[in-house]
This record gives structure tokens, sequence and C-alpha cells, in this order.
């Protein structure tokens, strides 16, 4: 209802209230990058954010470290200002991941991260105390698939099921410049279509239906997914005189920033300009409450939290753990079995042994009884004559 001075109880103004407070307290963000080494992680982080938030990797200690068969989590903090609004970025690198032959498992440090950090601010918020807390649940998560041109790899498909129920799941087709556009526009197809079948979950931009321009941007977002992407913090000098953000061949030059190359512009608007905030509200609001609500039905108020035995990391090893064990029970019984019948067989030879002994015994004495009852008759009969 309206007031009567037209000027209304100012209810309208309530979202520059929202907004003063917003600008005054800031923005915290987080971004998780998974992928192999060598795809573009570091130099995309660097471009989307336009500063050099993460050193390059050093690759000559990768066969070393190889060796240690180990993803490793770094974190990288850093706070960023624009416009006089300041917003603490943090990105999370996985180093390691899909460097081996044999990758299984190699998905646990990263996925117990993302649940750790869900565990970790559940239990602050049960603490008395809860002015300062630690936050470092997982925002949004690029996902770098490395551009063979073929379709997604197992690694792939098992790592991306995992984190879609966990995390806001972006995937991007990392140093798209090295297919051609309809190789690019095949490959991306193929992958869209084993999201589909493989039934992964994706993150998708929400439709407001009274907002067309929004609605359309975000269906936009949506048909470029995965994005292909092209990283470079070079300025380069064009055929027609433009300094740009790209990689020069000899060719011509990628362009970072041109929708026509790569959909750098579109993965940007994504995370920073038009979705950062439905990215963190969906994190709040579905992910951490998705695992609370999971965590509160099997355990106790202020109860430690177990081992995680919804992981099928941790059923495939009891289960290999019982085989094992009943294996070698078996093994186990079998052999005290034949042992049993080896003692039994030893004995009944034996007490043969023993039998035919006493056999031979007696005959001996039976013999020497013969002997014996001789010899005295020999002997009386020699006295007789004698006499």
């Amino acid at each position: 209802m309206a007031h009567q001075d037209g000027l209304g109880i100012g209810i309208a103004n309530l979202p520059n209230q929202r907004h003063r407070i917003v600008s005054k307290a800031g923005a915290h963000f987080t971004l998780m990058v998974v992928g192999e080494s060598g795809v573009g992680k570091t130099t995309l982080i660097n471009t989307l954010f336009s500063t050099e938030l993460a050193a390059s990797k050093d690759y000559s200690r990768r066969h070393a470290k190889q060796l240690d068969k180990t993803v490793e989590i770094d974190i990288i903090k850093a706070e960023l200002e624009e416009k006089q609004f300041k917003c603490k970025l943090c990105v999370i690198d996985t180093p390691g991941f899909g460097d081996y032959v044999n990758n299984r498992d190699c998905w646990t440090p990263i996925v117990d991260f993302i649940d750790d950090q869900h565990e970790m601010y559940m239990r602050q918020e049960q603490q008395p105390e809860r002015n300062e807390k630690t936050d470092l649940r997982v925002h949004a998560c690029l996902y770098f698939i490395r551009p063979t041109g073929h379709t997604l790899k197992p690694l792939d498909i098992e790592m991306m099921k995992r984190l879609g129920t966990r995390v806001n799941l972006i995937p991007v087709v990392a140093k798209a410049d090295t297919l051609s556009p309809k190789d690019l526009a095949v490959f991306k197809q193929r992958i869209r279509e084993v999201i589909n079948t493989q039934g992964i979950r994706v993150y998708s931009p929400p439709i407001e239906v009274d907002d067309e321009a929004s609605a359309e941007h975000a269906k936009t977002l949506m048909s470029a997914m995965p994005f292909s992407i092209i990283g470079s913090t070079q300025d380069v000098q064009t055929h027609d005189g433009r300094t740009v953000k790209g990689r020069d061949y000899l060719w011509g030059v990628a362009e970072v920033e041109n929708e026509e190359h790569c959909d750098f512009k579109k993965l940007r608007s994504l995370l920073i300009r038009t979705h950062m905030l439905d990215l963190i509200t969906t994190t709040e609001e579905l992910h951490y409450e998705n695992y609370r609500q999971t965590q509160m039905e099997t355990r106790k108020f202020g109860e430690p939290k177990v081992k995680k035995l919804d992981n099928p990391k941790y059923r495939e090893e009891e289960e290999a753990l019982r085989r094992r064990f009943t294996e070698q029970v078996k093994l186990e019984e079998s052999r005290f079995r034949a042992w049993e019948s080896h003692l039994i067989a030893e004995r009944d030879r034996l007490n043969k042994d023993l039998e035919q002994a006493h056999g031979s015994i007696k005959a001996l004495e039976s013999e020497l009884d013969a002997l014996g009852g001789y010899g005295r008759q020999n002997a009386g009969g020699q006295s007789t004559a004698r006499r």
C-alpha cells in the first residue's frame, strides 16, 4: 500500500542500504583450478584478474616430484581493489593432478580439501564465539580439459563426477588456440554429450524470467560451456596495429578477449562481472547445506567427523581387505588341514613301525628263550657224562 505523501515509508530503499553494507564489507571469493600440469592454469588465473597472482611453475622438478605420486594443494591469497571496492581472493591450485601413469585415487586430496572446508566452517558455526571465522569454502572450480580433440578421458569423467556434487563445477578447454575452430566446436560438442550421458553436474547460471537481457546472457553462457580459453598476459601487436593480450603466431594473433577466438570474456563475465554473487550464494545455500545436512543426519551435535565411509575409495579398500582376509583365512585353513592330515598319516606310520618293532622284539625274545633252553640241556648232558 502506497503512503499518502507518495514517497512511501522507505522499504524501497533497502537495496541501497544493502549496497552500502556490501561495499563497506567487500567480498570474499575462493576459486579452485584443477587440471594436469602444463594446461595453462597459472596463466589463466593471472589473465583473469589482470595481475601476477601466481608464479610460473618450475617444471624442472616435475620428474622428481612425480616420484612422490602426490597431489598437492597450493593456496594463493590476494586482495584486489577496483573503484574502492575490495575483494579478498583465494586461489586453490592442485599441482600433481593427473601427472602420473597410475592416477588411481589422485582425486582424493582435492575432494577431501573441499569437504574439509565445509567441515571446518560447520565446526566454527557450532562455537560460542563466531566473530572471526576462517572460510575457505570453494565457490567455483575451473576444471581444465586438455585440448586433445577427441573426448573426455576416464580420469576427467571420474573427477568431474566427484566435483560436481560438491562445488560449482565449470569445465574449460585449455589452450583452445591449438585446435582449429571446426575441431574445437566438435570437441566441445562431444564434451557436452559426455557430460549429459554421465550425469555430471556443472554450474548453470540462473535464468531470470522477468529480466529478458539477463536471461539471454545466461543462455549465451550456457551455450558456450565448456569455455574455450586462451590465456596470456603478454601484450602483442595485431596486423591492424592494435595492442592486445594474446599469443603471436606466424599465421596471426590469437586474441584473449576476442570472442571469435575464444570464450575468455564469457568466462570472466560468469566468474566476476555477472554471477560471482550467485556462485557464493549457491555454495552457501546448496553445497554447504547439503554437506551440513548429511553430517547432521549421521552424527550428533559436536561429535567429531567420522571416516568417510561413503567415499568409494574406502569402500573399495574395505572390500579388498575383507577379500584378502577371507583368502588368507582359507589359505591358512587349507594349510592346517594339510598339516593335520600329514600328522595323522605320520602317526599311523609310526604306530605301524612301533607294532612291527614290538613284533620283532617278541620274536627275538622267543629266539633267545629257545637258545637259552637248548644251552641248559647241553650243559646238563655234559655234567652226567663226567661222573
